[in-house]
C-alpha cells in the first residue's frame, strides 16, 4: 500500500507539471512574430523580454518554450508562469509573488532591530523584495542561530505573514527570548603540573562574577572558548611542555537549557630543558648581532613565547637591511631520555625588495597627506624596517586613530618590490560643549567650548572657548599648523581675553587678561622638538570690595595696568609608540618664559618627564614628574597673575582642582591664589577593561599622586606635599573623551578641600 501511494503521488506531480506547460509544448516549430506579456504589477516587461531565451524572428519549438519557462520562473518574481500560442504570437502569462511590504520584530530586545533586519539581508529577505516561503523559514533559523551566539538557546521565533493591498505582505516576527544559557562549570581534566584554578584563570569564559554583567564571559561561545583553547596550550608551551595537547573538548546543556557544562581533557606530556641554542642558514656575516636578540636560554624550561620573540627580532634586524620576506624556522631535535630539547634556528633572509608604492586606507576624513608626511619610508626606496616602524608610530602618535597598522604585499609579477599599506581607523578628534544658567545674582551665562584636533581634516588644531557668565567672562581662540613649512616646522596661534570676578557682589574686584602669542616648533631630530614664541599680555585689576592685600599692594607699586612681553622657549623629546594609548616610550618637556617688557618683568620655567612601560603584554606603568618654577627678576616681583596651581586631574587627585594652598595660605584658611613653586608626582597601572575585548580607548587604572604647592620664600619640603591614591576610568567614548577617578587622601590639611569622585568629559562629534 506504501508502494502505491507513493507511485500515486508522483503520478500527480508528473500530471501537475505537465499541465502547467501544456500551452507551451506540443506544438509545431514557427517563427515568432509578437511576443505580448499580461499579469505584470510590478516587474517591468523589459526584466520578461531580458531573461526569454526566445526573441522576434526566432523559431519557437518545445525546447525554447521548457527554456522559456525555466528562466522566468529562475528570476523568483513569479509564483505562476504559462505561456499560449495564439497564431505566430507567444502570450507570456505570469502571476506574481507578493512583495513584503514592511518586516517588524516583536519582543526583540537583546538585538537592535536594524541588527537582526542586516542579518536577514543577508539571506535575501528585505522590504521590497519578492516573498518566498522558503526564505522566511530561512529567516527564522537565522534569528534563532544569531540567539544562540548570545547563549540564548531557549528563544522562540514564529512568524506571521499579514497580506495587505497592492499584493504585498506584511511580515511579524514575534521573538521569544527566554533567559539566556549561562556556564555553571569549567572542569580542566588531566592537569598535574598547575592546578585547575590557575588555569581556570586563564580563561575569557568563566561561571560569572560581579561584572558578568558587563563582560559576559559566562556566556558560551564556540569562538570564545577556541581563544581559551589557545591560551591554554600557549601557557603550556611556555613553560616546556611541548608534547602538550587538548585531547578533546564537551560542551553539554541542561535540559531547560539554562546551564552549560564545559569539560576539556587534556595531556600535559614531560616538561623539556633547552640544552643548546644554534644558528644555522644566512645570517648575512652579522651572527654576533643576531647571537645577541636570541631570547631563549639553555639551562631553561622551553619557552614558546621566547622563540616567538626571538623570531620576531631577527625577522624585523634582517627588515633593517631590506630584507622584508626573511624566514626564521625555529627546529627541535628532543631527547626524551634526559628530557632536554636542542634548538636550531635555521635562518633564510630570502631576497632583498624596495618600496615600490606607498598606500593609506581607513581615512575617510583625514586627507593622505596629513599620514603621508609622517612617513620615514619612502617610495622607491630600499625596504628599511626600521623606518617603517617609526613611521607607524609617528602616524600613531598624532592621535588622531584608534588604530594604525601595517601590511606588506608583494608585487605581482615583480621579484623586488613590494608595496606598503597603512590602514587607519579614524576616531573622533573633536570635542564640543555647551551649557547655559541663569540666576539672580549672576543673571544669564552661556558657556560654550570648541576643539577640534584634526580640523576638517587638515592636521591642524582649531580651538575656541567662550563663557558669558558675569563672574567668569572668557573669549580665547587658539590654532596650530604642525607643518606650517614643508620641512616641519609648527606654528600656534593663541589669542585670549579673560575677565574673572571672584565674588558675585557686583561691586567686587576684578581681574582682565587680554593678550596672544604666536610659537614656532622646529624639529631637530625624529623625537626632538624646539620651540620659540613671542608674547603680549596685559593685565588690568579692576578695584572693587573685598580686593586682597596681595593684589592692592602689586597694583600701589606697578599700576592697576600692568603689560609683559614674554619670550618663549622650550623642547620636547616625544619617543612613545602611541599618542592614544601608549605601552612604552617617554615624553620629556622643558619650557621657560622671559618677560623683557613692559612693567612686569618675571621669568617662569616648567620641566616634565612622563616614561611608559609594559609591565605585562595587557598591563601597562606610567610614571610622571612635573617641577613649575616662577621668580621675578631685578627689583620686580613675581607677578600673582602668573602664579601656578595644583590640586585635581592632572596634579593630585582627591583634591579640588586648584585648591591647594601654599604654606602661608593653609595655616590662615585662605583660599588660593596659587604659589610661585609647584612639584607634581604620579604613578598609574594601567590595563583594558577586563572582557573589553581589544579596545584600546577604554582602560581601567590604579594610581598613586602626591604634590605640592609653595610661596616664594618657602623651600620645597616632602612633608607639606598632598598625596592620594585611588582607582579611575579612562574612556574615548562616543560622547567624548571622559577621565574619571576615584581618589583617597593619604597626606591633607585641616583646611584642604576634598573631592573624592572627580571627571572630566566633552561631546565629540
Amino acid at each position: 500500500m506504501q508502494f502505491n501511494r507513493n507511485f500515486l503521488r508522483r503520478v500527480s506531480i508528473a500530471a501537475a507539471s505537465l499541465l502547467v506547460i501544456q500551452g507551451a509544448l506540443a506544438v509545431e516549430p514557427f517563427t515568432v512574430k509578437d511576443i505580448r506579456v499580461e499579469g505584470l504589477q510590478r516587474a517591468e516587461a523589459g526584466t520578461i523580454f531580458a531573461s526569454l531565451p526566445v526573441r522576434v524572428g526566432d523559431i519557437y519549438s518545445d525546447e525554447k518554450a521548457a527554456a522559456s519557462i525555466k528562466a522566468l520562473f529562475g528570476l523568483g518574481l513569479f509564483k505562476d508562469v504559462r505561456i499560449e500560442v495564439n497564431a505566430d504570437v507567444l502570450v507570456v502569462i505570469v502571476e506574481e509573488r507578493p512583495t513584503i511590504a514592511e518586516m517588524d520584530f516583536v519582543g526583540a530586545k537583546e538585538f537592535d532591530k536594524d541588527v537582526l533586519k542586516k542579518a536577514l539581508v543577508q539571506i535575501g529577505l528585505a522590504d521590497g523584495r519578492p516573498f518566498d516561503k522558503a526564505l522566511v523559514d530561512r529567516a527564522e533559523q537565522e534569528l534563532k542561530r544569531q540567539y544562540i551566539n548570545r547563549s540564548m538557546y531557549a528563544s522562540e521565533v514564529i512568524t506571521t505573514v499579514t497580506p495587505v493591498d497592492r499584493n504585498r505582505v506584511n511580515l511579524s516576527f514575534a521573538v521569544v527570548e527566554g533567559e539566556p544559557a549561562k556556564i555553571s562549570d569549567i572542569r580542566i581534566v588531566g592537569t598535574k603540573a598547575f592546578s585547575e584554578s590557575t588555569l581556570r584563570g586563564l580563561f575569557d569564559l568563566d561561571t560569572g562574577g560581579w561584572l558578568s554583567w558587563y563582560t559576559k564571559s559566562d556566556r558560551y561561545a564556540r569562538a570564545k572558548l577556541n581563544a581559551d583553547l589557545e591560551a591554554l596550550r600557549s601557557y603550556y608551551l611556555a613553560r616546556g611542555y611541548l608534547e602538550f595537547k587538548v585531547e578533546s573538548t564537551q560542551v553539554a546543556i541542561s535540559p531547560n537549557k539554562q546551564d552549560i557544562g564545559i569539560t576539556i581533557n587534556v595531556s600535559e606530556g614531560d616538561q623539556f630543558v633547552v640544552s643548546s641554542v644554534k644558528l644555522a642558514g644566512n645570517f648575512l656575516g652579522r651572527e654576533d648581532e643576531f647571537r645577541s636578540l636570541v631570547a631563549i636560554q639553555a639551562g631553561q624550561p622551553y619557552n614558546a613565547d621566547q622563540i616567538a620573540v626571538t623570531n620576531k627580532a631577527f625577522t624585523d634586524h634582517f627588515g633593517n637591511f631590506g630584507y622584508a620576506f626573511s624566514r626564521i624556522e625555529p627546529r627541535t631535535v628532543i631527547d626524551r631520555t634526559t628530557n632536554r630539547v636542542e634548538v636550531t634556528l635555521q635562518a633564510d633572509p630570502s631576497r632583498r625588495v624596495y618600496v615600490r608604492r606607498i598606500n593609506v586606507a581607513g581615512n575617510d576624513r583625514t586627507r593622505d597627506e596629513v599620514i603621508r608626511r609622517e612617513f620615514r619610508q619612502l617610495e622607491a626606496s630600499w625596504y628599511d624596517g626600521e623606518k617603517i616602524k617609526l613611521s607607524r608610530n609617528r602616524v600613531d602618535r598624532l592621535g588622531y586613530f584608534k588604530e594604525v597598522t601595517m601590511d606588506t604585499a608583494e608585487v605581482p609579477g615583480s621579484f623586488d618590490q613590494v608595496d606598503l599599506t597603512v590602514t587607519v581607523s579614524e576616531k573622533p578628534t573633536g570635542s564640543i560643549s555647551l551649557g547655559a544658567g541663569i540666576s539672580s545674582a549672576d543673571g544669564f551665562g552661556l558657556t560654550f567650548g570648541f576643539r577640534q584636533d584634526n580640523a576638517f581634516g587638515s592636521g591642524n588644531s582649531l580651538g575656541i572657548e567662550l563663557n558669558t557668565s558675569k563672574q567668569n567672562r572668557t573669549l580665547v581662540f587658539n590654532t596650530t599648523n604642525p607643518y606650517f613649512t614643508e620641512d616641519g616646522v609648527s606654528r600656534t596661534i593663541d589669542v585670549y581675553q579673560r575677565n574673572t570676578k571672584p565674588y558675585v557682589d557686583i561691586n567686587s574686584y576684578a581681574i582682565e587678561t587680554t593678550g596672544g602669542s604666536v610659537r614656532f616648533g622646529v624639529p631637530f631630530t625624529e623625537f626632538d622638538t624646539v620651540y620659540f614664541g613671542l608674547g603680549i599680555d596685559q593685565t588690568t585689576v579692576v578695584a572693587g570690595t573685598l580686593l586682597p592685600v596681595v593684589y592692592q599692594d602689586f597694583a600701589n607699586r606697578f599700576g592697576f595696568t600692568s603689560n609683559a612681553v614674554p619670550l618663549t622657549v622650550g623642547w620636547g623629546r616625544d619617543t612613545r609608540d602611541s599618542a592614544l594609548v601608549p605601552t612604552m616610550g617617554k615624553v620629556i618637556k622643558s619650557s621657560a618664559e622671559w618677560s623683557v617688557a613692559g612693567e612686569l618683568k618675571y621669568v617662569r620655567a616648567t620641566a616634565s618627564y612622563q616614561h611608559y612601560v609594559p609591565v605585562t603584554n595587557k598591563i601597562t606603568g606610567a610614571f610622571n614628574a612635573e617641577l613649575s618654577v616662577g621668580s621675578g627678576t631685578g627689583d620686580t616681583p613675581y607677578p600673582i597673575f602668573k602664579n601656578f596651581y595644583s590640586g585635581g586631574l592632572g596634579s593630585v587627585r582627591g583634591f579640588e582642582q586648584g585648591s591647594l594652598t601654599t604654606g602661608p595660605q593653609r595655616d590662615l584658611g585662605l583660599t588660593s591664589t596659587g604659589g610661585t613653586k609647584k612639584v607634581n608626582f604620579n604613578a598609574e597601572l594601567l590595563s583594558p577593561l577586563p572582557g573589553g575585548g581589544k579596545d584600546r580607548t577604554l582602560r581601567v587604572y590604579a594610581f598613586m599622586d602626591a604634590g605640592g604647592l609653595y610661596g616664594p620664600d618657602e623651600a620645597i619640603q616632602f612633608s607639606d606635599m598632598r598625596s592620594s591614591y585611588g582607582v579611575g576610568i579612562s574612556w574615548i567614548s562616543p560622547v567624548g573623551p571622559l577621565r574619571l577617578a576615584f581618589a583617597k587622601p593619604i597626606h591633607q590639611f585641616e583646611n584642604d578641600r576634598i573631592q573624592s569622585l572627580q571627571f572630566q568629559i566633552g561631546s565629540s562629534f
